[in-house]
């Protein structure tokens, strides 16, 4: 598990959203995934299930492709492709930087 912070007025920023207001809390959770190509049918799976799009999947100025959405509790969530964070098949990630 990755657990990296953020300032709030930054991550709001990173949503396109008013600091004040955006989510229910503080924080937004980020599921990272193995490749690219997994972000938007597990995007589509979590909308499918009560999510709503806060931003659509695209590619982003880090390197890697993302999106945001808010589950059925109103809770934001970033589901992430980051080439530079490698996932191992055990759930270890391997930061790489050179990618």
């Amino acid at each position: 598990m990755v657990l990296a912070l953020f300032l709030r007025d930054h991550l709001a920023a990173d949503f396109q959203a008013d600091p004040a207001t955006f989510g229910h809390a503080p924080v937004a959770l980020a599921y990272n995934v193995r490749a690219k190509n997994e972000v938007n049918p597990l995007i589509q799976r979590a909308v499918a299930a009560g999510a709503t799009i806060l931003k659509p999947p695209r590619d982003r100025p880090w390197g890697g492709y993302s999106g945001y959405l808010a589950d059925p509790d109103g809770f934001s969530w970033e589901v992430a492709w980051n080439p530079a964070w490698r996932l191992a098949p055990d759930g270890s990630v391997e930061f790489r930087r050179d990618a």
